[in-house]
């Protein structure tokens, strides 16, 4: 396959897209991550440079091209029960919590291929006394997301499931998917997943009693990170929390929320 190298100017040109369109910050050393994504496009299209693929993506009328743009850039690496001090809190800190008042919504802001909102499902059906919740995955991988909707995994990406968990909530394949896991329809059909770009104003989502926003802020410089947490404490109720990965941090990032443990932060109560 022809190798299209990118030039200093071009990937300036591409650093500032990913900023604007997507809050992505990308250092330096993400040169080659670019050439080696977009290349492919830049063939499909019968194109020469990255200027000339930047050019088209901003093209108002080629929403469909940009968005795949933007997925090529994007890392979704993620499994199941991922972080598990984060899971283990929302079991034994905020679940017994729930009761059985208003519906118990959890929001996975950066889902990807579903691990993580699954995760929380089977935790929420497991521990809560009734059926009164809900789980939200969003991502901005159009791509991914239709791999979360489908609910099938290969069986080695899915180690971090108790063994409990995977009898009562997955069917393992058979046949031509005897290396993968399904994902029981019952569990799949309590989740939505929505398209959803953070760095843009929200859609009306209501309020959530968790929002896991975890591994995406890395990407993020800080002036993005403090309008994207500012958007989510907005979602959250009084008292809710946000988690946020291990690697991320909100150093330097002006906000409301009380920390709570290493990666946790609670909205103060009204």
């Amino acid at each position: 396959m022809e190798q299209i190298a990118i030039s200093e100017a071009e990937f300036a040109q591409v650093r500032a897209f990913a900023l604007r369109e997507a809050g992505i910050s990308l250092s330096p050393a993400k040169q080659t991550l670019v050439m080696g994504r977009w290349n492919k496009r830049l063939l499909h299209h019968g194109l020469q440079s990255y200027s000339a693929y930047l050019q088209l993506i901003n093209d108002q009328s080629q929403a469909d091209e940009r968005r795949i743009s933007i997925d090529l850039l994007t890392t979704n690496e993620t499994y199941f029960f991922r972080e598990p001090k984060h899971f283990d809190f929302l079991r034994d800190s905020i679940l017994p919590g729930a009761g059985t008042r208003e519906r118990f919504r959890v929001w996975s802001a950066a889902c990807s291929t579903g691990e993580e909102p699954y995760s929380i499902a089977m935790l929420l059906s497991d521990r809560l006394t009734h059926n009164n919740w809900e789980v939200l995955g969003t991502d901005l991988s159009s791509r991914v997301l239709e791999s979360a909707r489908q609910g099938l995994y290969d069986t080695v990406r899915t180690q971090g499931i108790p063994e409990d968990y995977l009898r009562r909530f997955c069917l393992k394949g058979t046949g031509p998917y005897t290396d993968k896991v399904l994902v029981d329809k019952p569990l799949r059909d309590r989740l939505q997943f929505s398209h959803l770009n953070l760095n843009e104003t929200l859609p009306r989502l209501g309020l959530f009693d968790v929002v896991f926003l975890r591994n995406v802020m890395i990407y993020f410089d800080t002036p993005t990170k403090a309008a994207v947490v500012g958007r989510i404490a907005n979602c959250l109720r009084p008292g809710g929390y946000l988690m946020i990965g291990h690697s991320d941090t909100l150093n330097g990032v002006a906000h409301a929320l009380e920390p709570v443990k290493t990666a946790i932060f609670r909205k103060p109560a009204a």
